[in-house]
């Protein structure tokens, strides 16, 4: 295993102790953890292509660690209800959505080439600045004053404007196939 996998690797193991930090309270510590995951994942990505060792398990574990934290933070916050259960609902909701769609997919064709829309980046973007500013708030006791707020309802609104360009978008590849096109 190479170090850019390592530091995945470690990333995906440090969920359980984010969780664990937020259930008691801890926001500081919380927070602090969840910026050295942001930071982990830069470093990560930086290394595979310096060192030139992207891999297939790195290609799998990187994502998987950065939405196991993802999810698991948000799903920790709103049962602690620091965010609201119906956005941690549509946030796990569009992931299933898109998991499903891809597994669907490759039961189909047999293979499965996807690329991250614009839109998905921008919703990933804006769930991270979510949590950040939430978990800031309540472990630093910075007031963020409507930042909050609006990163709420932007992170809805990225989230179900990303779901469905991904159900529009594998509609499209599925219409090209049936007419025969690739």
């Amino acid at each position: 295993m190479n170090l850019p996998n390592l530091i995945s690797l470690a990333r995906l193991m440090a969920v359980p102790f984010a969780v664990y930090l937020i259930l008691h309270q801890a926001y500081t510590a919380a927070f602090w953890l969840f910026v050295a995951a942001g930071v982990s994942d830069a470093i990560d990505g930086y290394l595979a292509k310096r060192l030139g060792q992207s891999s297939t398990l790195g290609a799998y574990l990187d994502p998987l660690a950065d939405k196991a934290l993802l999810v698991a933070v948000y799903v920790t916050l709103g049962h602690e209800g620091k965010i609201a259960l119906w956005l941690v609902i549509l946030v796990v909701f569009r992931d299933v959505i898109i998991i499903g769609g891809v597994l669907l997919q490759h039961i189909a064709r047999g293979s499965v080439k996807m690329k991250p829309l614009m839109i998905s980046k921008i919703n990933t973007t804006v769930q991270i600045a979510l949590v950040a500013a939430t978990l800031a708030e309540l472990g630093l006791g910075l007031d963020g004053g409507l930042l909050v707020p609006f990163l709420f309802y932007l992170t809805a609104a990225t989230t179900l404007a990303s779901g469905a360009a991904y159900v529009v978008n594998w509609g499209r590849q599925e219409s090209e196939i049936v007419k025969g096109g690739p």
